[in-house]
C-alpha cells in the first residue's frame, strides 16, 4: 500500500491539477471532484482537469463547473494526481502538457496500471479508485463534507454497477454506508445515475442489440459506425453502457463494443462474466483494465478493428 507516499505527497505540496481520464465516468469524476474539495478545505490550490467536457449525468456533482477541459489550459506549475487513470495516456491531448509538471502522483485501482509516475504509484484492487480517496481523506484528517460524500459515493457505485460487479467487495459496502451517513438522497441519486437516458441512448441501446453477432463460442460483438451516431443525434456519453445490454443476453460470456470516434480511431469496451480475461486481450493492443472490465484504442478503421477484435476474443474464449 501506499498511501503514505500519497499522504506525504500532498502534505509536501501546494498547487494542485488533478487529471481525469478521457471520456470521464463517476469514477473518475467523482475521486477528483471530492478531492479538490478537500484540498481546497485545507487551504490547497487544486484544479481538476479533464480532457473531455464533463457529462450531462455528472453535472450536479459539487464542483463539477470548475472542470477544466478547454485547450488554453496552462502547464501545471507544480504537481500533478492523476485520478483513476490505468495509465497517463488516459488523459488523452492533456498528457504531454500535465507530463510538464515537476512532480507527479497516480492513485489507481486498475491492476494493469504500469506505475511509471514521476513520484510514485498508488495502485489497489478495489472496487472503485473513491474508495482509496476516502481512506486517503480520513489519513490527512479532512472531515468529509455532503459534498464530497455524495462525489464519492457516485464514484464507488458507478464502477461496481450498484454493487452488482465482481469488483466488488465488503469494503466498498462498508464505504457506502459510510457515505450514506452524511444524507444523501439515494433514490434521487439512483435516479440520476441509473434510472433516466436521453431518446437517443435508447435508441442506441435497440441498435445494439439488433445489430450484436453473438457467437456459439459465447461472444457477444457490434460495430457502432459513427453514422450511426449522426443518424440518432447521439454523441459518445450515449453510448456509455451499451456493453452492459450485449453482456447480459444468457449466452454471452465476453462482450465488445467498437465505437467509431471522430478522431478516426476506434474505441473498444470489454465485459466478461466468469472466465474470460478481457483485460489480457486490451493489454494485446496498449489497453488495459480489469479481468471483467476492460478497453483500449485502435488506429485502424471500424470493419478492421471489429476482425481484430473479433479474433482476439474468440481466441481468448478457447
Amino acid at each position: 500500500m501506499n498511501l503514505e507516499q500519497a499522504t506525504a505527497f500532498i502534505q509536501l505540496h501546494q498547487s494542485f491539477y488533478l487529471a481525469a481520464h478521457r471520456s470521464p465516468d463517476g469514477d473518475t469524476l467523482g475521486s477528483c471532484l471530492a478531492l479538490r474539495a478537500a484540498l481546497r478545505s485545507i487551504g490547497k490550490d487544486a484544479t481538476v482537469v479533464c480532457p473531455d467536457p464533463v457529462p450531462r449525468y455528472l453535472s450536479f456533482l459539487e464542483g463539477a463547473d470548475t472542470v477544466r477541459s478547454d485547450e488554453s489550459l496552462p502547464a501545471p506549475q507544480e504537481a500533478v494526481i492523476f485520478v483513476d487513470c490505468a495509465d497517463h495516456a488516459r488523459t488523452g491531448w492533456m498528457k504531454p502538457i500535465l507530463e510538464q509538471a515537476p512532480y507527479q502522483f497516480c492513485i489507481d485501482h486498475h491492476m494493469t496500471n504500469p506505475r511509471t509516475s514521476k513520484d510514485g504509484d498508488w495502485v489497489e484492487d478495489v472496487g472503485a479508485t473513491g474508495e482509496l480517496i476516502l481512506v486517503l481523506l480520513d489519513a490527512l484528517g479532512i472531515s468529509l463534507t455532503h459534498g464530497t460524500a455524495e462525489a464519492l459515493y457516485t464514484a464507488i457505485i458507478t464502477d461496481t454497477g450498484n454493487f452488482a460487479y465482481s469488483n466488488t467487495s465488503a469494503d466498498s459496502l462498508l464505504a457506502a454506508a459510510k457515505l450514506l451517513s452524511y444524507g444523501i438522497d439515494l433514490p434521487e441519486l439512483n435516479r440520476i445515475l441509473f434510472r433516466e437516458m436521453r431518446i437517443a441512448k435508447a435508441k442506441m441501446i435497440a441498435y445494439a442489440l439488433n445489430e450484436a453477432e453473438i457467437t456459439p463460442e459465447g461472444l457477444g460483438i457490434v460495430a457502432i459506425p459513427k453514422k450511426v451516431l449522426n443518424a440518432y443525434g447521439a454523441t459518445k456519453y450515449d453510448c456509455e453502457g451499451l456493453i452492459d445490454y450485449v453482456r447480459d443476453i444468457d449466452v454471452v460470456e465476453a462482450a465488445c463494443v467498437l465505437r467509431e470516434s471522430s478522431d478516426g480511431t476506434v474505441r473498444i469496451s470489454m465485459r466478461s462474466k466468469r472466465f474470460c480475461d478481457v483485460a489480457a486481450v486490451a493489454q494485446r493492443f496498449g489497453g488495459g483494465g480489469h479481468q471483467r472490465a476492460a478497453g483500449c484504442t485502435l488506429e485502424m478503421p471500424l470493419d478492421d478493428a471489429l476482425r481484430t477484435m473479433r479474433g482476439a476474443l474468440l481466441d481468448a474464449l478457447q
